[in-house]
């Protein structure tokens, strides 16, 4: 069914925590063909905290009676990686798109059935690897395909960062560093968004050499990371992840070098694109919104109500937890 003019997607929010006060959650009420309906957090009355604030009709303390709510009809899955497969796979038999936080499973084996189960019921499922769809990601996608830094010879990725206060109390860890809640560490959490770009910027993966450690020991799940990537055209990344570094170490940079030149850019900061051709350096300053998800769900809006689903992105997802499954299980 085709988009009809005043039609609405309206949906329903399963875990109405961090993520949802400022990156997404306005998004849903503020697009013109999108409302918030209804919102769900077990704790009943952090939900109508929520609820209030936002100005949303309906809230829940259990997921079932948010997916089962015949006002609602989509659900956006913003719950720790525990639970995506589990309510995902509910809601699409309930017969309402899904929108799920990255990443898109604990497991590649998760992200699997979520997909079987989109394919069986007909229902949309979509992942929250939102940069795709940010004017600044699209820029560097642009100025990579205009061959202005000449064919592409190689990548290098840096993410250098110190532990966070809360990383230090190990009686108390934040639940991205426990790895039957996150799938991982911060690997999972932060170099999921990282490793999902490279695959949009230059295609599938083929070959990954890597090492992941634990190198501080302050928690048990990887801090250190470094990866080979070889990508079917055979371009190469060479990617380095230090979640544990000295209080003064901070770098997020993507510098790709080409045959005439190279372009920088960062996946997290995202404060410029710096391209270096032809002996001159021009820097690209493109702000972006301050919910930086409404590009995304204004996309995921347009794809429910014209009906034009396109699963390439969904099955990027799955391939990024599946990549990082190796690195991770590689001995």
């Amino acid at each position: 069914m085709n988009m009809k003019n005043g039609a609405k997607v309206s949906w329903g929010i399963i875990g109405c925590g961090d993520v949802t006060e400022k990156k997404s959650g306005p998004a849903f009420y503020k697009l013109p063909d999108s409302r918030l309906m209804a919102v769900m957090r077990r704790n009943r009355e952090l939900a109508a905290d929520y609820a209030r604030r936002h100005q949303v009709p309906k809230y829940y303390d259990n997921a079932k009676d948010l997916i089962s709510d015949p006002d609602v009809t989509a659900i956006y899955i913003a719950t720790p990686p525990q639970s995506h497969c589990e309510y995902a796979i509910e809601a699409m038999q309930a017969g309402k798109p899904v929108y799920v936080e990255k990443p898109m499973g604990l497991t590649y084996e998760e992200c699997r059935r979520m997909i079987d189960t989109s394919e069986q019921t007909g229902t949309q499922l979509h992942v929250a690897y939102y940069r795709r769809s940010m004017p600044y990601f699209q820029k560097v996608e642009e100025l990579l395909k205009s061959g202005i830094i000449g064919s592409l010879a190689g990548v290098c990725l840096e993410f250098i960062t110190p532990p966070r206060p809360e990383d230090l109390d190990r009686e108390h860890l934040p639940w991205r560093l426990q790895s039957e809640v996150s799938g991982g560490g911060y690997l999972q959490d932060m170099g999921s968004h990282q490793i999902n770009m490279l695959q949009y910027l230059f295609g599938k993966i083929s070959e990954i050499r890597s090492v992941a450690q634990n190198r501080a020991g302050l928690y048990d799940v990887e801090d250190y990371v470094s990866a080979i990537f070889t990508f079917e055209s055979g371009l190469t990344a060479t990617c380095l992840w230090n979640f544990a570094a000295g209080p003064q170490e901070h770098e997020d940079s993507v510098k790709v070098f080409g045959t005439k030149g190279s372009i920088r850019f960062s996946v997290f900061d995202m404060d410029r694109i710096e391209v270096s051709a032809a002996s001159k350096t021009e820097t690209i300053v493109i702000p972006h919104e301050e919910h930086v998800q409404m590009p995304h769900i204004k996309h995921i809006n347009q794809s429910i109500l014209n009906n034009s689903f396109d699963e390439t992105w969904t099955r990027d997802a799955a391939e990024t937890t599946r990549i990082i499954d190796q690195i991770l299980h590689t001995k």
